[in-house]
């Protein structure tokens, strides 16, 4: 992720109030050039830099609740409700879709399940594929495909859907997505281990070894924690379930201390406060073992590292590393997928790794 964002545009964007009158819109739009299409746009900077558009086109207007079934944990939603709305619906009927995303307080689902972005929690719940059971969207001709439907084990044919998740935009417009739910946890709680940078990692190798399962685990260093409230090492670790299973964790984590559960909404919004605090910020995730990460982590940037997961997120200014990871074995399929559902590579080109 880095802070490359699209070019600077006059374009009002088009917000279709329907499915019909979006799809017909971005078939008119392909058609004239280059379209760029998302919800708020929130999450831009952490993107591929999209080619000048003739047209931009929001599913902002698109944010009805369709289908609600709490007895058989499903939901249908509009593309372009909230994330923010749908995380206090479902919080009123103690359920979730655990995924933490970042910039949770102005993105749209759409615009989640698009980037495939997941927070802290991941290491217990999953991403977005793990949630999304169906969705419609709009094609670059200007019809409506479904995948999937509100059913949870949905496996007759090919799954377009998942085609969509992740891929930024660059493949069609989703217009509603279905999801599956689970159940929000009776209570949480969260244990703080201040220390070494060897004694945070041996905490989390004990921790990993052992039969808990904590929905987070991440290793912030120094310069982050300064960010949080915090000072040193730090290793996070978030639990959730029965008191009785709360009080096991408290038992079993030796050094730990109880820290405050507002640590998290500060963890997930810290690539939103970084970016909106510095206009030449930038977000860097990598992928390696923890050893390596730790290194990385000793500069003095902020650096958040999903200690269970093998994922660091290095904020920075100025000059970003090269943000994108080198083309694998499975980059030519991506192409030919491209070329299969956007032939004229209309659809916000260079999003998805500056490539496609």
């Amino acid at each position: 992720m880095t802070n490359l964002t699209p070019p600077a545009t006059a374009v009002e964007p088009v917000c279709p109030a329907t499915e019909k009158d979006l799809a017909a819109a971005l078939a008119e739009s392909v058609a004239r050039g280059v379209v760029r299409t998302g919800g708020h746009f929130s999450k831009d900077r952490l993107a591929g830099p999209v080619a000048e558009a003739a047209t931009i086109i929001s599913t902002r207007a698109l944010r009805r609740v369709l289908i609600f079934e709490p007895k058989d944990l499903t939901i249908s939603v509009e593309a372009g409700l909230p994330w923010a709305e749908l995380t206090e619906l479902l919080a009123r009927e103690r359920m979730m879709i655990p995924l933490d995303p970042p910039f949770a307080a102005v993105a749209t689902v759409g615009g989640v399940v698009a980037t495939n972005l997941a927070g802290p929690r991941r290491r217990l719940y999953g991403t977005a594929r793990d949630y999304v059971i169906g969705m419609r969207f709009a094609t670059v001709e200007g019809k409506i495909a479904q995948s999937g439907g509100m059913v949870v084990k949905n496996v007759a044919g090919l799954d377009m859907g998942k085609l969509l998740i992740g891929s930024w935009g660059t493949l069609g417009v989703m217009t509603s997505v279905n999801f599956k739910l689970t159940p929000l946890p009776p209570a949480e709680r969260t244990f703080v281990l201040t220390g070494t940078l060897a004694e945070t990692i041996a905490a989390r190798d004990r921790l990993l070894r052992g039969v808990l399962q904590p929905a987070a685990v991440d290793l912030v260093n120094p310069a982050a924690a300064e960010q949080l409230g915090l000072s040193g090492w730090n290793l996070l670790v978030r639990v959730g379930g029965s008191l009785a299973v709360l009080d096991r964790y408290r038992r079993e984590l030796s050094g730990f201390t109880a820290g405050s559960n507002d640590l998290w909404p500060q963890i997930e919004n810290f690539a939103q406060t970084h970016l909106e605090r510095y206009a030449d910020g930038w977000v860097r995730s990598r992928s390696g073992l923890l050893t390596e990460l730790a290194e990385l982590a000793a500069g003095d940037h902020p650096i958040i590292v999903r200690a269970a997961t093998g994922v660091a997120y290095h904020f920075g200014r100025g000059l970003a590393p090269e943000p994108w990871p080198a083309p694998g074995s499975d980059f030519a399929v991506m192409q030919r997928i491209k070329t299969m559902l956007d032939p004229q590579g209309r659809l916000n080109p260079g999003r998805l790794y500056g490539r496609i």
